[in-house]
């Protein structure tokens, strides 16, 4: 902690945390709105906005991490702080006169635009009118500040403190403080820490164990290509060379009925969506790699296992590698429980710093400069707006993701929940020089397949899966 003098105003404050320091260095390789997150939520009905107006503040006064700002010392340190005020107004746009398409683009456009890195507001709120009879919120953030799941805390909010002054519904409860969730992780990070040196033995074992294998999501022509270049036939890692970090989203839907017979397979045989979703990846890779049965993948790790941490706001992701290795004899069903089984290993290690683990990984390996086992992220966010247990009305919503136009990562796949009819869309963010859409409609494709051929018989071994699809 160290104490700064802002605005005459002695303020406390704090060293960034892993996961904000995951995203300050990506800055540093990239453009700085790649740190954007823009996002849209409309419903369709009549909005008082003035009552949407005093709720937006509201909201804004009770969530600690739309008030926080960043500070950089004389020795270029960066730390954070809360300011107890904002005095802000959210600004309005009426695009109810446009094409759906044409607003869409317009706050793609806002979206571009990066922050003032210190001292400065991390955050943008606009009330939209939307064409065709919708209206709402559009928010635009900083990813140091929060990530998809205080997004979804902060628009829940607005709608709670809305709903409670329109149609009486109760008010929503206080959130917890991010300090007290920041200063827990900062204790975490200390060398003598008991649990950040269990964690430092587990994943130095992981680094030190039987080498993965890169399978690559186009095929096995990338890391063929750089063994011939390097004049290693045994190489197993590569590097996905880009020469731009222009980025571009590609959604697809996938209706609500076999959405939701994903969903009765998971209830029914007691296994996570994310597991399911994973095994649906890797064996996509296997299968593109010539059935490979070592696969690696990098997964988000949400960190919000508490009430503290799952209602103070803040950016806690961390990214890890998972690696399977599964027999072609092996039934679906063994596959999603062995990924859940090292889920649960790396769960219980998520803490530790995951930019320490990248680079220890790299130099113990001799990796060439920028090269990973991993192709490809997965995210799952199960959080929408319209949740069990809450009282929401009963109206028709949108939600959209609006690119920032840059990409930290080759490709990044992000599956959440539509809150109109809780189907799946399957948001892939790529680099547009790597990817192209034809091979993201080709990877969705075969992605599907293996999900649907394995949720028909979970008894189907995996060797049977690559043989139909």
């Amino acid at each position: 902690m160290k104490e700064f003098n802002i605005n005459g105003t002695v303020m406390q404050c704090y060293p960034l945390t892993a996961a904000q320091r995951l995203h300050f260095y990506t800055i540093k390789f990239s453009r700085p709105q790649v740190l954007n997150i823009g996002t849209g939520l409309y419903i369709k009905q009549d909005v008082d906005f003035e009552v949407l107006r005093q709720c937006i503040k509201e909201a804004i006064a009770g969530f600690d991490t739309m008030r926080l700002r960043f500070i950089e010392d004389e020795d270029g340190k960066v730390y954070q702080y809360v300011i107890p005020f904002d005095e802000r107004e959210p600004g309005f746009f009426d695009f109810s006169q446009w094409q759906e398409e044409d607003a869409h683009n317009e706050m793609t456009h806002w979206t571009h635009k990066p922050f003032e890195r210190y001292n400065s507001p991390m955050n943008e709120v606009v009330m939209i009118k939307y064409p065709n009879g919708y209206n709402g919120i559009y928010l635009k953030v900083d990813h140091m500040t929060m990530d998809s799941s205080s997004l979804i805390e902060f628009n829940k909010r607005v709608l709670e403190l809305y709903c409670a002054k329109i149609y009486n519904y109760p008010e929503p409860k206080p959130l917890q403080p991010y300090i007290k969730a920041l200063l827990h992780d900062l204790e975490y990070e200390k060398n003598d820490n008991p649990a950040h040196q269990n964690d430092e033995e587990f994943w130095k074992n992981v680094i030190e164990g039987d080498e993965p294998i890169y399978t690559d999501f186009t095929g096995p022509g990338r890391l063929i290509t750089q063994r011939r270049e390097s004049g290693n036939p045994n190489l197993r890692s590569a590097v996905i060379t880009s020469s731009t970090h222009d980025a571009s989203i590609s959604v697809y839907h996938l209706e609500g009925e076999p959405s939701a017979r994903l969903m009765k397979f998971c209830e029914e045989n007691k296994v996570t969506m994310a597991g399911l979703l994973l095994m649906g990846l890797r064996t996509v890779l296997s299968k593109f790699n010539n059935d490979e049965r070592d696969v690696s993948v990098k997964t988000c790790v949400a960190r919000r296992g508490t009430l503290l941490e799952k209602h103070s706001g803040g950016t806690r992701i961390h990214f890890f590698p998972l690696r399977t290795i599964l027999q072609p004899e092996q039934s679906f069903i063994e596959g999603i429980r062995t990924i859940q089984l090292e889920q649960s290993k790396i769960f219980r290690h998520a803490n530790y710093d995951p930019i320490e683990l990248t680079m220890k990984r790299a130099k113990y390996r001799k990796f060439t400069p920028g090269a990973s086992y991993e192709s490809i992220s997965l995210t799952y966010q199960p959080l929408t707006i319209r949740e069990k247990n809450t009282e929401m009305p009963d109206v028709d919503y949108k939600t959209f993701w609006y690119s920032n136009g840059v990409a930290a990562q080759p490709l990044y796949l992000t599956v959440m929940h539509r809150p109109e009819d809780n189907g799946l869309n399957f948001n892939f963010e790529y680099k547009k020089d790597v990817v192209t859409e034809k091979e993201m409609e080709f990877l969705y494709y075969y992605y599907c397949r293996v999900l649907f051929r394995g949720i028909e018989d979970k008894n189907r071994t995996i060797g049977q899966i690559l043989e139909m699809i």
